[in-house]
């Protein structure tokens, strides 16, 4: 307190005249109407532009969290875009088979249900392809597996989720085909070698056909109805145990390098066909 005392005795000039001034100013701006507008005229103006620089700063402040909501709308947004084009894609490849398959060289009723390829191997001896869609879905054992450019392979494994199929790179599935045109078939199988080649064996040796013609399924498998594409001619002669048959090497129209979304072939009448050949075969 003490120390208060002499700091104000020793500035007192200073207090007295901050005093005397705050007083002539009083005065001056109480009863002088000119100088009195004036100051408050000027007073407005710094008050006006004091709350507008802090309205600026409130409405920053405020954008920011108005920018992070709409960051967060348009993130919600993106992923109901790309989920809306997922879906949208699943009914344009479902048309799309739909149109190409469901021809008259197509008999019977056959339900497609399209998939995406997650997995698949070509370096082995014995391949396969694993797709997104399983027991949820409605696929079973033994339906076949296409795609766009003709046949994939057929299932043989499935979980609730997923499914394995054999490809038609394995030894383990050999596919009844024919020269597209002719009644005549044989039976297609992969050597082990080539992931774009297949042998068609079997062949009956009267039948006719060249180099370019088109091999299609025979329609005598129950996952495959009669027409789907497997491949083309490349080159062929007669069987090295029989002259009676040719041996026809097939270009695939599948590139297994480039598998993406596929279709699952399901033929009502599938089932009933495979245990009945199953009973009788057992006899």
């Amino acid at each position: 307190m003490r120390r208060l005392i002499e700091f104000i005795v020793a500035h007192s000039n200073i207090f007295i005249f901050l005093i005397y001034a705050a007083i002539s100013f009083t005065m001056l701006f109480s009863f002088n109407p000119y100088q009195s507008s004036v100051f408050f005229t000027t007073a407005n103006k710094v008050v006006g532009r004091y709350y507008t620089y802090t309205g600026h700063v409130s409405r920053y402040f405020g954008l920011r969290e108005i920018n992070m909501e709409l960051q967060k709308q348009n993130s919600a947004l993106k992923i109901e875009v790309a989920r809306l084009n997922e879906e949208l894609n699943k009914l344009k490849g479902e048309v799309t088979y739909h149109e190409k398959y469901t021809t008259d060289t197509i008999v019977g009723p056959v339900a497609y249900g399209v998939a995406q390829v997650v997995n698949v191997t070509t370096a082995y001896a014995y391949n396969y392809v694993t797709i997104n869609k399983g027991k949820t879905d409605g696929i079973a054992d033994g339906m076949g597996v296409i795609n766009h450019d003709g046949v994939v392979g057929i299932v043989s494994a499935v979980s609730d989720n997923f499914s394995v199929a054999i490809s038609l790179l394995n030894p383990k599935l050999r596919l009844s085909c024919k020269i597209k045109g002719s009644e005549y078939f044989g039976s297609l199988t992969w050597d082990g070698r080539s992931p774009d080649y297949m042998t068609l064996e079997e062949l009956p040796r009267h039948v006719t056909f060249q180099r370019g013609d088109t091999v299609v399924t025979s329609g005598y498998s129950s996952a495959f109805p009669e027409g789907l594409a497997v491949g083309t001619v490349e080159d062929y002669d007669r069987e090295e145990y029989d002259d009676n048959f040719y041996s026809v090497r097939v270009k695939l129209t599948t590139d297994y390098f480039r598998l993406g979304d596929v279709c699952i072939i399901d033929i009502p009448s599938a089932k009933e066909q495979s245990e009945l050949e199953k009973n009788a075969y057992q006899r």
